[in-house]
């Protein structure tokens, strides 16, 4: 009587608990807009790759890009890569999908798309990645293991894209590795990307989001219709873009804030804390803040050194 009673208790607690998951990540994540602000909703400015660890093709490629071409109608309905998950403003929704037989055992974790990007499927099941010839979806690839309470990811067939909203380039060599941890109501995902091509060392980000069942954030975004957006490129058959050494913007992050064009310009180096040490001798401090000025940031305003508005930036 007392073994049927202990393998009956042992059958509700595995019915209760899923047998194949360490942590329930399910649930609407909203974002925390505190971590990289400026990057995450206005965006970066033309030309700071400082913190990449571009090579010399990555520069070279990132150099080029023109913030219009965004808005060709062969570019308005394409995705970023699943590495826009660190980079976007945007709230996540996470479900499971379980095996329809067994039930319990949870095949897949899904995380919601947005306007930009696809939903991510981490399938759970052992499955093989795909051959390298493979078709490469704007999703990629993802596998998932769990290491304790942490749920690690690996991503292949990624589409070239962005590692920064710049113009900062991944190539469709790159492989990104995640690593999803719940505590509590705060969920954090720390994401690597490797790209062979245009990085020489692994570039990290690690954002936080917070449990928000009022969130209501929808699994994918709506149908996207191109339209004609500019007309000035449009009717004349060109694409935007900077001709090699012709970018206009390479000074400006510089003399905005007093920074020598190499440490603008990134590279491996320019990612560590030991990077000051080389600008401690020549950095001299901004009088003002010209963008980004706390409140009065997204506004556009010149202020003193008290964040106290003076006059509007030129062009404002």
């Amino acid at each position: 009587m007392k073994r049927f009673r202990l393998l009956n208790l042992l059958f509700w607690a595995a019915m209760v608990t899923p047998l194949f998951a360490q942590v329930d990540l399910s649930g609407m994540w909203a974002a925390r807009e505190h971590q990289d602000w400026m990057e995450r909703l206005p965006g970066p400015d033309p030309v700071d790759y400082v913190g990449l660890p571009l090579n010399e093709a990555g520069r070279e490629r990132a150099l080029l890009f023109d913030y219009s071409i965004m808005s060709q109608q062969e570019h308005q309905c394409g995705y970023y890569t699943p590495f826009y998950n660190a980079l976007g403003p945007q709230g996540l929704k996470i479900w499971s999908e379980n095996d329809p037989v067994r039930g319990n055992r949870v095949i897949a974790w899904r995380i919601s798309g947005f306007i930009d990007i696809d939903v991510t499927t981490i399938w759970m099941d052992g499955r093989e990645h795909p051959s390298k010839n493979a078709f490469y979806p704007y999703s990629g690839f993802t596998t998932g293991t769990w290491e304790g309470d942490v749920l690690s990811t690996y991503t292949t067939h990624i589409k070239a894209g962005y590692v920064r909203r710049n113009g900062a380039p991944s190539s469709d060599q790159a492989v990104m590795i995640q690593h999803i941890m719940r505590h509590g109501d705060l969920l954090t995902i720390m994401s690597r990307i490797e790209d062979p091509v245009f990085l020489t060392e692994p570039y990290v980000v690690s954002r936080t989001w917070v449990l928000d069942p009022h969130a209501n954030i929808a699994a994918t975004s709506a149908a996207c219709e191109p339209i004609a957006e500019v007309a000035r490129f449009e009717n004349q058959g060109l694409v935007p873009h900077h001709m090699p050494g012709k970018n206009p913007a390479v000074n400006d992050v510089a003399k905005m804030y007093h920074l020598p064009v190499e440490a603008v310009m990134g590279g491996a180096e320019t990612m560590y804390p030991e990077y000051r040490k080389k600008l401690k001798n020549t950095y001299t401090r901004p009088e003002i803040c010209v963008r980004y000025c706390g409140q009065d940031g997204s506004l556009g305003l010149i202020t003193d050194g008290s964040g106290k508005p003076e006059r509007p930036r030129e062009g404002q």
